[in-house]
């Protein structure tokens, strides 16, 4: 049932988000929220599991699709044999109740239209109930509650545990249909208007891109990789969504499926840059409250995520009903890595922290307070083995990558304090710790032999983490070291000229299999280039970037070189992090060559 998983489009409304396939059909959509249970599931299975498909009658996948100028507004064309149609999907800002609007439109002859709603609720085990009433049809199951109705009204009827449509649309013809959801005990939602929803839609998203202060080079790239981060946003809470799915596998066939649908504290100084740098200056602000919101309490207990209204607990458990994307097993909902000791998110929190108040971000008069007991902690806990930034279910190690951001910790809030003594705080102790975790790092993180630094202590496999080395500035790129490093990468973790993180032969991270190239590691490489002075190198590995996303600007979290396909959780928000960072490097950075 689902087709590659590039071959999808997003639309959402700032609280959840929808794939579209090129066929026509939403296979995946959890209502009311990103993490809640999926109503369309058919992603991660087949056509039972829920899907609503929406294309010229016997069509297969449509002509052409894309985005409705800088918007979230997806339309798809048909040209059949008997004429053109289109159909536009969005999801609208909600008022209340989450609202998927597809409108039919007429281009030119006549086409023939049938539209076919499986609904499934809990992740496509749950067949509703469906009834009929005041032009609606209406699908409960326990505390679900969906609502479909058209306009003009259109004859539905029922067939094979699902709702169909068959009508005819002629050149200049519109017919509409909205799906809402709601809790089953509560009265009907408002009903929405389609038509005035799409130009508020289309005024929203196109009054929001026009703030981006970025003129440079690449830049409906960066327009595109914005929005998305944008409508992975959950606008409740500020926090964003590592991605809006779960368990896309990172190898066909795989174990490696993940559930990405929470708020990693690991992305939030990349994502803070990222908007700050392009203009946004109130998504900045949200995103920097969710942070200190979600890490308030006992800084031993920090989470490497988060739900997304900074939730804690995310417990992983199995859908054993569901046979998987092109059956790579086990389907999960939930992330058990939440209880991991992953030391890097200490340095990342700090350094966002600093950014923010660097960047004039209001003050929130509790955050030094919450930095300086994070210090507190980290000041022993820093000499710990940990999990590291990739989430490895083997062994704890001393990560290089996860001291480089303890120094990245005790650098940031010496910075502070000696932007602003009054802050208050130990800063020649802090120091101290800053100077023992560069001398260390140095002494038994980097390899002389193979002039590069490595993945662990001891270790003689490589981290595509170590090319941040320079970007925190731990070293500057043109070290010898972080040369060496950056040489050694390219050498050993590369795969057509994309990078792995790491090498998964090796056991690291106690899972069979491997997986494919990372396209967020892809683009530190590029980084690491440019600010090495290496810009013709950075700029053809950043426009080979470019070209691997599908033909409505989205990509995944990795690459697969050898079949020329992306894979999993989609669309991800660290690789278009990666994106924007890159391109803003590029346009930024003096070029050397």
């Amino acid at each position: 049932m689902a087709q590659h998983i590039d071959d999808y489009a997003l639309i959402g409304d700032h609280q959840t988000a929808a794939l579209i396939s090129r066929h026509g059909s939403i296979d995946w959509l959890c209502l009311p929220r990103f993490d809640s249970p999926a109503c369309f599931a058919a992603l991660l299975g087949d056509r039972d599991n829920g899907h609503w498909r929406l294309a010229p009658k016997g069509a297969g996948a449509c002509t052409r699709r894309g985005y409705r100028d800088d918007s979230l507004v997806l339309e798809s064309v048909w040209e059949t044999e008997t004429g053109t149609v289109k159909v536009i999907d969005f999801m609208p800002q909600r008022d209340r109740a989450p609202d998927v609007v597809r409108i039919v439109e007429g281009v030119s002859g006549s086409v023939e239209m049938l539209g076919v709603l499986r609904l499934r609720f809990d992740y496509g085990r749950v067949v509703p109930w469906v009834r009929r009433t005041d032009g609606h049809r209406i699908a409960i199951a326990g505390p679900d509650s969906v609502w479909l109705r058209s306009e003009p009204e259109v004859r539905t009827y029922g067939e094979d545990f699902s709702t169909r449509s068959e009508f005819t649309v002629s050149a200049g013809d519109q017919v509409a249909f909205v799906l809402t959801w709601h809790p089953s005990h509560e009265p009907r939602p408002r009903l929405v208007d389609p038509y005035h929803s799409l130009r508020a839609s289309l005024e929203d998203w196109q009054g929001w891109a026009a703030r981006c202060r970025y003129e440079g080079p690449y830049r409906d790239a960066v327009i595109r990789s914005l929005i998305t981060l944008k409508a992975l946003t959950y606008a409740p809470s500020g926090g964003i969504v590592a991605a809006p799915t779960t368990s896309l596998p990172e190898r066909l066939g795989g174990v490696r499926n993940w559930d990405y649908r929470y708020c990693w504290l690991r992305d939030s100084t990349l994502t803070l840059n990222a908007l700050l740098r392009a203009g946004y200056h109130d998504e900045a602000v949200a995103w920097r409250d969710w942070l200190l919101r979600a890490i308030a309490g006992d800084p031993a207990e920090l989470q490497i995520m988060y739900g997304l209204g900074g939730e804690r607990r995310v417990h992983e458990q199995e859908l054993t009903w569901l046979e998987g994307y092109e059956r790579s097993t086990p389907v999960r909902v939930g992330n058990d890595a939440v209880d991991q000791r992953q030391l890097d998110i200490y340095g990342e929190v700090l350094d966002t922290l600093h950014l923010a108040r660097a960047s004039g971000l209001p003050a929130e008069p509790h955050a030094w307070k919450i930095q300086t007991a994070l210090m507190d902690f980290l000041e022993s806990a820093w000499r710990d083995p940990d999990e590291g930034l990739w989430e490895v279910r083997g062994p704890r190690r001393h990560f290089v990558h996860s001291k480089v951001m303890a120094w990245v910790a005790a650098d940031r809030a010496v910075r502070a304090m000696e932007a602003d003594p009054r802050l208050g705080g130990d800063t020649d102790r802090w120091r101290a710790m800053r100077d023992a975790v560069h001398r260390e790092v140095c002494e038994k993180g980097y390899d002389p032999e193979r002039s590069a630094f490595t993945q662990s202590y001891g270790s003689a496999e490589l981290d595509a983490a170590t090319l941040l080395i320079p970007r925190v500035g731990f070293l500057p790129a043109t070290d010898p070291r972080v040369l060496g490093t950056i040489d050694a990468i390219r050498r050993e973790l590369s795969e057509d000229g994309l990078i792995r993180r790491y090498t998964t032969d090796g056991g690291v991270d106690g899972l069979p299999g491997s997986e494919g190239a990372f396209l967020a590691c892809s683009f530190w490489l590029a980084d690491a280039l440019q600010l090495a002075g290496r810009h013709k190198d950075a700029q053809a590995l950043f426009e080979r970037l470019l070209a691997l996303r599908n033909d409505v600007g989205l990509l995944a979290e990795e690459y697969d070189p050898a079949t020329g396909r992306q894979l999993g959780n989609f669309p991800q928000a660290f690789s278009h992090i990666g994106l924007v960072g890159t391109a803003l490097t590029l346009a930024e950075r003096p070029r050397a060559d």
